[in-house]
């Protein structure tokens, strides 16, 4: 065999390792995140009270799970009497859906600052953890909102069935089960990298270039291999 026939064969291997990393790249799973009014009703000490607020939640890729965070762009309920700070403690709950189910509890820090009386109540962060038992896509929507403050309890209930937040594209962890999972979390912690559509494609598109480099190498060693069994003359 020609080594014009050795150099095509290599090139076609090449082109071949890079079209499969190509192939990968585009085949990126996808995150959609989207913020959603939810309308809540809320069951004070005082009576009954409704606040709409926008609510955004993020998913950030933690080992096997997801670091979930809730984030309310509007106050929701309001006090009486004055909070000072540290006085009230929020926590929340996040609907499973999709190709999981279950809920997700998310909980944060007691607010920082005092909130002055017949103002409404701006949630921090919540966050949790939660780790997929299915694979597929799985969307995550506002649940009960639970307010404790000066040794009282409100409960907020979304009432116009909103829509999700997030939908992740996961896959189950290994020797998951069934259902979803019920996990604590705290506002705190380190920042993590957020996932979504781009992180997935840079991700992907790492094993991309692996199975390029692995195909250039398969290649040049068939050359080489080849070359050796050449009879010499």
């Amino acid at each position: 065999m020609s080594n014009r026939t050795y150099h095509i064969r290599t090139a076609a291997l090449a082109s071949a390792a890079a079209l499969a990393g190509s192939a990968v790249l585009m085949a990126a799973p996808a995150a959609h995140a989207e913020v959603v009014d939810v309308n809540y009703q809320c069951k004070t000490p005082i009576g009954d009270k409704s606040a709409v607020s926008p609510i955004d939640i993020k998913g950030v890729k933690s080992g096997g799970g997801y670091k979930i965070t809730m984030s309310w762009q509007k106050g929701v309920s309001s006090s009486p009497v004055e909070l000072g700070k540290g006085s009230m403690k929020p926590s929340a709950t996040i609907e499973l859906g999709g190709a999981d189910s279950g809920t997700v509890r998310v909980t944060g820090p007691a607010n920082q600052a005092a909130i002055p009386a017949n103002t409404p109540i701006k949630i921090n962060d919540l966050s949790g953890t939660y780790t997929p038992k299915k694979t597929g896509k799985v969307t995550f929507t506002a649940g009960v909102l639970t307010i404790e403050a000066l040794g009282t309890t409100t409960t907020c209930t979304p009432s116009n069935r909103p829509g999700p937040s997030l939908t992740l594209d996961v896959t189950a962890a290994a020797g998951g089960s069934s259902g979803g999972t019920s996990h604590s979390g705290s506002g705190s912690g380190a920042e993590l990298p957020q996932t979504g559509p781009e992180d997935s494609a840079i991700a992907l598109g790492t094993l991309g270039g692996t199975v390029l480099l692995a195909g250039a190498a398969g290649a040049l060693w068939l050359t080489r291999r080849n070359q050796a069994a050449r009879p010499r003359h």
